[in-house]
Order: C-alpha cells, then sequence, then structure tokens
C-alpha cells in the first residue's frame, strides 16, 4: 500500500484528549469525530486537512485514555498515515485495531516539516519527503497485522476470513 500526502507536524506527547476532546465522545458518528479532530492543538486541522494527508509528530503520540475515538477521528478526517517517534501502547493498538497505518521513524520526524510532501510504502517501511528528497526506513508492519491494516481494520479482517 502506498500513501502520499502533505504533512501535518506536532510536538511530543499529544495525547488523546487533544485528538478528539471529551465533550466529543457522545457521538458515535466517524464523521462527527473528524469534524472535531485535533481542534484543540491545532483549530484550522480540520479545514487544511486533505485525503491522503500525514501526520508526523514526536514522541509519545497517543498518550491518554484508551479510547479508540481517537484514531478513529483522525482516519475519518482524511489523514492516511500517522509517523512519529513512538506511540503511546494504547493507541498503537487501538490504531491497528480501526485499521490506520502508523510507522515508527525518529529520522523521518526529524527531516520532514510541516507541509512537506510524503510518499510511504507501507509494506517497505520506505518514507519519501518528496519536498527534499531525504529518504527513511521504518520497520514495517509483520503481514499478519498488515493484512489487519489493508483490511481496514481487525473486525474487516476477521469479516473477510469468515
Amino acid at each position: 500500500m502506498i500513501v502520499k500526502g502533505s504533512v501535518h507536524k506536532y510536538g511530543n506527547n499529544v495525547d488523546t484528549d487533544v485528538i478528539i476532546p471529551a465533550r466529543y465522545l457522545n457521538t458515535a458518528s466517524e464523521q462527527e469525530l473528524a469534524s472535531h479532530c485535533m481542534e484543540d492543538l491545532d483549530p484550522a486541522f480540520i479545514q487544511n486537512v486533505r485525503a491522503g494527508d500525514i501526520i508526523v509528530a514526536g514522541d509519545n503520540f497517543g498518550c491518554g485514555s484508551s479510547r479508540e475515538h481517537a484514531p478513529i477521528a483522525i482516519k475519518a478526517s482524511g489523514i492516511s498515515l500517522v509517523i512519529a517517534n513512538t506511540f503511546a501502547r494504547i493507541f498503537y493498538r487501538n490504531a491497528i485495531n480501526i485499521g490506520l497505518p502508523i510507522l515508527e521513524c525518529p529520522e523521518a520526524v526529524a527531516g520532514i516539516r510541516e507541509g512537506d510532501i510524503v510518499l510511504c510504502d507501507l509494506a517497505r517501511g520506505e518514507i519519501v519527503n518528496e519536498t527534499t528528497g531525504k529518504r527513511f526506513q521504518a520497520q514495517p508492519f509483520p503481514d499478519f497485522i498488515q493484512t489487519i491494516i489493508d483490511a481496514g481494520g481487525l473486525m474487516r479482517s476477521l469479516e473477510r476470513r469468515a
């Protein structure tokens, strides 16, 4: 799977409360969640994000609560990939469960700026900053996890098996 998009860059410890504020957790609508994604951290995010865009962030992305709403809001907003130095473990698993591609690659985080255009081959973990020409290598997911991501999440992956 190849993804390409413009980068929205954030720092360390972006927690689930700023990804999707708790005041919006009373809805199950993915589009409603997306409409409030990142609004407390970056009020212009939802107006600027385009389908295929990529979030790049520092350490411990998705820390805080264990709510699945955070990766759902990110994916529903149009983000195709999140690249970070590290992810909070529960966010990492929730992202896989809902089919949101994520990669850990500190070198890419250091070499990518806000607004850069990035291309990524998820199966190989290859990240190319098309704006600067720099290339980075992340550890790709093992096949069984990539199958979950490709299916759009754990439940869809299981439905395909049945």
